[in-house]
């Protein structure tokens, strides 16, 4: 009598969690490929990149201005009295201090401008997620980066990224 109570109790318990595991909803988006190749992604990438393309020109003709002025301060070394040389070479280490300076700078505000873009992008991703999630019954929702293996049906990032095409058409960067 105990083991059929008892048989009883674990098929009842294993028929509870067999049910509970089936209304539990679980699909994954690759939020990468969603900012890299959306219709408002693609233009971050373009404005930054012309950032950069502007920001190289502007180092470039400052970098020939820099070299010329170290060629002209060589040409003159032996014309020019010692202390007088000295002085220019002073100011030139300070004007290559000043450029390096310039350029760690501007670095570090594309990188900086970047991680705004990614996450004014994932600000405008995350509602949108989240309708997705309530209209089509998800539990929960995981970034692909962070599965090691998983179902192909359960990907659901060409969805998710047809909705932000529609939804988002342009992200301003500062």
């Amino acid at each position: 009598m105990s083991k059929k109570l008892l048989i009883i109790f674990f098929s009842i318990i294993l028929y509870c969690n067999t049910s509970t595991s089936n209304e539990l909803k679980i699909v994954y988006v690759d939020l990468d490929k969603i900012i890299n190749q959306s219709e408002a992604g693609k233009q971050i990438s373009k404005q930054l990149e012309n950032l950069n393309n502007k920001n190289i020109k502007k180092f470039k003709k400052k970098e020939k201005e820099i070299a010329d002025e170290e060629k002209n301060i060589i040409k003159q070394k032996n014309i020019m009295p010692k202390d007088e040389f000295e002085k220019k070479v002073k100011i030139l280490q300070k004007n290559i201090k000043n450029f390096k300076r310039d350029i760690n700078t501007s670095r570090q505000d594309l990188d900086k401008k970047r991680v705004e873009a990614t996450t004014k992008m994932l600000k405008v991703i995350n509602p949108i997620l989240s309708d997705y999630s309530s209209k089509n019954l998800i539990s929960l929702i995981i970034q692909k980066k962070y599965i090691v293996i998983g179902k192909s049906e359960l990907d659901v990032t060409s969805q998710i990224l047809k909705i932000v095409n529609t939804k988002i058409k342009t992200v301003k960067l500062n």
